[in-house]
């Protein structure tokens, strides 16, 4: 057994490896050591793909990191559900992790998360089912030859799974070019007198939010397909304290940022923000706020300290501070220039200015508004 991407080979210039490439010694821990039973064209069986997103200990003494900090009930159902013939729906708010989930779970199970379908108001059929090179169409007509094979065909014929991003984002109409694919697992090709039908192994994961602007809602017929499980933020400060603390480690590391690992404190007083701004109330229930339009989820406190810290490394002493974090911590609430710009100014006023110890977040904040 082995994990097929198109690169398997770790290539330190690369910015973002993928999931089976980066872990891939924990991937190859977890094969070794997996006697359970699979199912069919899996690598790994659902204990092992459980144990490889939220971590753990072998028997051989093997650490095997977590890759999705949350509610460990959710992944099962989730890794369940895709060893049945139902899709997975992965739902909830921008920033709760859902695409990391999606290509964890992928390349766990199948060895392979890029077999991608990104979802736009562009997106059009042939993105999902498939396309033509037209230069051979035109001179031969239709043929094998001049297939364009996408990512679901793909998926569908080597029994793996398919991913799509941003389900909703997709047009109603080209949404339901689903439906037959789940529900007869066959694909189609009336131009070739052909179909393509799954092999064992085959489903598709896809992560929708009802947030964004664009959204198209699912039509009830594509909804019953799914199986949902919807992903909640962070449940507490310590777990999303985590998750941030993590997350900016390695993406310090892949960027090569020439600055300290930010402190604990840091971290927390971000993260703070986010959650009381979120919840409209401060962490001691005292006061209440009023809630800017963004989200404000963990995705975007990742971002926030990791601007923070390329702040310090080019600019700074390699040290994280308050003034580092500043700019990048407005522009991550204020997305709205008269609305939010007002949250926030009263936020700062009336809380962070006098909590303790935060007087150099304070004058950092208000230095750039």
């Amino acid at each position: 057994m082995a994990y097929d991407t198109p690169e398997t080979s770790l290539n330190a210039s690369v910015i973002r490896q993928h999931a089976e490439v980066q872990f891939a010694e924990e991937l190859a821990e977890l094969v070794r050591a997996d006697d359970r039973q699979r199912p069919p064209n899996w690598l790994l069986s659902p204990w092992a793909v459980r144990t490889y997103v939220l971590g753990g200990t072998l028997e051989n003494g093997s650490i095997i990191s977590p890759k999705y900090i949350g509610n460990a009930r959710l992944v099962e159902i989730a890794v369940a559900t895709l060893a049945t013939d139902r899709a997975l729906l992965l739902y909830g708010l921008p920033g709760t992790a859902k695409s990391w989930l999606a290509e964890h779970l992928a390349a766990a199970i199948t060895g392979n998360s890029t077999l991608l379908i990104q979802g736009t108001a562009g997106t059009d059929e042939s993105t999902i089912r498939y396309g033509w090179n037209y230069a051979r169409l035109l001179v031969e007509g239709p043929s094998a030859e001049a297939l364009v094979v996408s990512p679901m065909m793909r998926a569908m014929r080597d029994g793996k799974l398919a991913r799509i991003e941003e389900l909703t984002r997709i047009p109603a109409e080209v949404q339901d070019t689903l439906i037959t694919i789940l529900s007869e697992k066959t694909l189609p090709v009336p131009e070739l007198n052909m179909e393509v039908q799954a092999q064992k192994g085959f489903n598709v994961i896809a992560t929708a939010n009802n947030r964004d602007k664009g959204v198209n809602e699912l039509s009830s017929a594509l909804m019953r397909r799914f199986n949902t499980v919807v992903l909640p933020l962070p449940a507490t400060m310590d777990e999303e304290v985590d998750i941030v603390d993590r997350r900016v480690a390695q993406l310090g590391r892949a960027l090569e940022l020439p600055a300290e690992k930010p402190a604990l404190e840091e971290i927390r007083r971000v993260v703070t923000v986010f959650r009381e701004l979120r919840d409209g109330v401060t962490a001691d229930g005292k006061t209440k706020l009023k809630t800017p339009s963004g989200t404000l989820s963990t995705a975007e406190a990742i971002s926030v300290m990791t601007n923070g810290l390329a702040m310090a490394a080019y600019y700074g002493d390699g040290a994280l501070h308050a003034g580092d974090l500043a700019a990048g911590l407005t522009g991550a609430i204020i997305k709205d220039p008269v609305q939010d710009r007002v949250v926030w100014l009263e936020y700062l006023q009336t809380v962070v200015k006098d909590r303790s110890g935060w007087r150099d977040f304070y004058r950092a904040c208000h230095e750039v508004l």
